[in-house]
């Protein structure tokens, strides 16, 4: 049954002014959870921040009360404090409670920056329970508070508090003057506490963006000095015994930001790539009367790019419109993007035979391999889609960026100086071979995943592989040497689990190129037995085992080459680590043969460490049982008999694996660049340090 309603015109309704954001606080933040009160404290700072791009100002200090408020403090010009004519308003009342207001819309105040739509800092104060405004100007410190939006003055002797006394006043009232300020000195303090009313419970400020944003701004804006304060001393965190600062300040600009970014092996060095160019753009300008009038406007477009390859296949590409983070790009990231495909696409064409490129056509993940770069544009308003400012879609800016980085990289490919040609070609060589490994992976990919009889050929001769199509329960063991091939292929079930000899220590891919570990005989066999693809093509679904297990030698010989397997893995096949289908055997060290009295069996007992072969010779002895001398012990896996190697090691009922795993990914990127990487300095301070605290008795040499 429908009911009849009456709808008319008075069932319609005006949301004014602030009233519209806390009706609907979505449109404005995204959300109304964690990500939606960071994002509140972005626009505050964001403002400090165009000041110090117009050139007032140095420093911002950010700090995280106990109470849930925080508080922004910028050395700037300050926000006017007098009457705009238009509103009768005081200027701190435009910029907080008016929406699409501010000194950002002409292009006389700010001539780029962050806040474009003048509805940052009013957006805050409407979805505040409290906020304040302390303005340094003219010698004078003024004072202005709001609730929910609606200025007044809160009475709470110096302690503030949200449910402190508050009174109204009427817009446009006078500003209160609290304070004395030295000569010449300015800057604006606004701190704020987060509506419990809007927000959800569990909505808090988070120090990890707070503090991977700050230090994000510091390489974008040269010389400008963050300070992050923490007196929140929430459990877990570094301030949890007591207030906790950071400072960040780099001068070095986003040469540096590439340079922390990037920290394996480079190809190139960090290449700068600097240019402009000027379009002209129809928008609305307020005229004397307060009236928009379309006209067309000359703009310049600013473009600074920093770029460098390293020998791995990960790309990172940050994009910045007026240091206002752009991470889902936008036509800045289009028009990069496609002037590096034309260039690479270009270079390698005209050196095709000496790279022996063949016809292949490289293409743009081939060019984005290994690349970390930092793009940024400035320019007088840009168009972003939406308040969250996370696309640019000003047209003008791919056609720029894209001249401008295909001129200036062109240029720097067909340099003449020695150091830059070396890099130039190391870096199409590396193009070409990722261009290769696509190919070789896309190729398998179309095969069928396992071979039939007549194509068994293309597998290396060396693998054992199993009878079983069943990938889930299938089993590839990586093997150290022939002699313990031989006793492996004795002891395994061929039912379910391959084998796959390697001889001696293989590649080193933390320090290779991608087409030297593909020229490895080793390396590539590996790849082609695992059949996924490697790099970034990598295809979890088309690998050919549910388990990949390294069974090696229990000395150091051992591990050397069991380390130098799980970085080729971590390098080039990592999704099989991360989905845990990489594991390392655990075979024993010791067997002890127990004398039984009489024509009864010997018991054998098989130790994995030396404490625990103690403990179990103490217990022994304890037990009053003696043993058969000399207790064995294994150097290596091809000193077992097949039937304690099945037992021990391959046997599911009874082996035991370690799964390798990748809890923290960038602590993990550290660790094998400080281990395996090519710069040796790291690496002896690292052996040097730690050298006091190894037994040398416990070393197996």
């Amino acid at each position: 049954m429908v009911t009849q309603t009456e709808y008319s015109a008075r069932n319609l309704s005006v949301l004014e002014g602030l009233e519209a954001v806390r009706k609907r606080p979505g449109m404005y933040i995204g959300s109304t959870d964690s990500r939606g009160v960071m994002h509140c404290l972005w626009e505050i700072i964001d403002n400090s921040v165009d000041e110090a791009l117009a050139g007032y100002g140095q420093s911002i200090t950010i700090t995280l009360f106990s109470d849930g408020s925080v508080e922004v403090e910028d050395n700037g010009r300050g926000i006017p404090v007098d009457i705009e004519p238009r509103t009768g308003l005081t200027g701190i009342e435009v910029v907080f409670t008016k929406l699409h207001a501010g000194g950002k819309f002409g292009s006389q105040s700010y001539a780029a920056a962050g806040g474009l739509h003048g509805v940052g800092a009013a957006v805050v104060n409407a979805l505040s329970a409290r906020l304040d405004v302390q303005v340094t100007r003219g010698g004078k410190v003024h004072q202005l508070s709001f609730k929910r939006g609606k200025p007044g003055k809160f009475y709470d002797k110096g302690q503030p508090r949200v449910d402190a006394e508050f009174e109204p006043i009427e817009p446009g009232t006078e500003i209160d003057v609290v304070g004395k300020a030295k000569r010449g000195l300015t800057g604006t303090k606004v701190r704020y506490w987060a509506d419990s009313q809007i927000f959800t419970p569990d909505a808090a400020f988070l120090y990890a963006e707070l503090e991977q944003r700050a230090r994000q701004t510091a390489f974008l804006v040269p010389g400008l000095r963050i300070t992050i304060r923490d007196e929140r001393r929430l459990p877990g965190t570094a301030g949890e015994n007591g207030p906790h600062e950071e400072i960040f300040q780099y001068d070095g600009g986003i040469s540096e930001f590439v340079d922390y970014l990037s920290q394996l092996n480079p190809v190139t060095d960090v290449w700068r790539l600097h240019g402009e160019g000027n379009f002209t753009e129809r928008v609305p300008v307020l005229d004397a009367s307060g009236q928009a009038q379309m006209k067309d406007v000359e703009r310049t477009c600013e473009v600074d790019v920093a770029l460098r390859w390293d020998v791995g296949y990960d790309t990172k590409i940050e994009s910045f419109v007026n240091i206002i983070a752009t991470p889902k790009g936008g036509s800045h990231n289009t028009g990069f993007e496609q002037a590096l495909t034309r260039v690479f696409r270009k270079a390698v064409e005209n050196n095709a035979r000496r790279l022996k490129a063949g016809n292949d056509r490289v293409e743009k993940d081939d060019i984005l391999a290994g690349l970390t770069a930092i793009v940024t544009v400035r320019l007088a308003e840009p168009q972003f889609e939406g308040q969250t400012k996370e696309v640019l879609g000003t047209p003008a800016a791919r056609q720029i960026v894209s001249k401008v980085v295909t001129d200036q990289l062109t240029e720097t490919l067909n340099s003449r100086k020695r150091a830059v040609k070396q890099q130039v070609d190391g870096l199409l060589e590396k193009i070409v071979a990722e261009m290769k490994s696509r190919i070789m992976a896309r190729t398998a990919k179309e095969n069928q995943r396992r071979k039939t009889a007549l194509e068994t050929s293309s597998m290396p001769a060396k693998l054992a592989d199993c009878r079983s199509t069943d990938i889930e329960n299938t089993e590839l063991f990586i093997v150290e040497g022939d002699s313990a091939l031989g006793t492996a292929k004795l002891a395994r079930s061929s039912d379910y689990q391959a084998l796959l000899p390697i001889r001696g220590k293989i590649l080193n891919v933390q320090k290779a190129s991608v087409g030297e570990m593909l020229s490895n005989a080793e390396a590539s066999a590996l790849i082609q037995v695992v059949g996924g693809g490697s790099g970034r093509s990598f295809d979890l679904e088309t690998a050919r085992y549910g388990k990949v297990i390294l069974m090696t030698d229990a000395d150091v010989d051992g591990a050397h080459i069991r380390t130098l397997l799980l970085t080729l893995f971590f390098r080039y096949m990592r999704p099989m680590v991360e989905a845990g289908r990489v594991y390392a055997a655990v075979p024993p060290l010791h067997r002890v043969e127990v004398i039984n009295p009489g024509s009864k069996t010997n018991d054998v007992h098989y130790t994995y460490s030396e404490d625990e072969l103690q403990a179990l010779l103490s217990r022994l002895e304890t037990e009053d049982r003696k043993i058969k001398q000399p207790i064995q012990r294994y150097k290596g896996l091809g000193e077992m008999d097949a039937d304690q190697l099945a037992e021990t090691t391959m046997d599911p009922q009874h082996r035991t694996l370690r799964r390798v795993n990748i809890e923290e990914l960038e602590k993990a990127e550290e660790i094998f660049e400080l281990l395996m990487g090519r710069h040796v300095a790291p690496r002896r301070d690292f052996i040097i340090s730690g050298a006091e605290e190894i037994d040398r008795q416990e070393i197996d040499a």
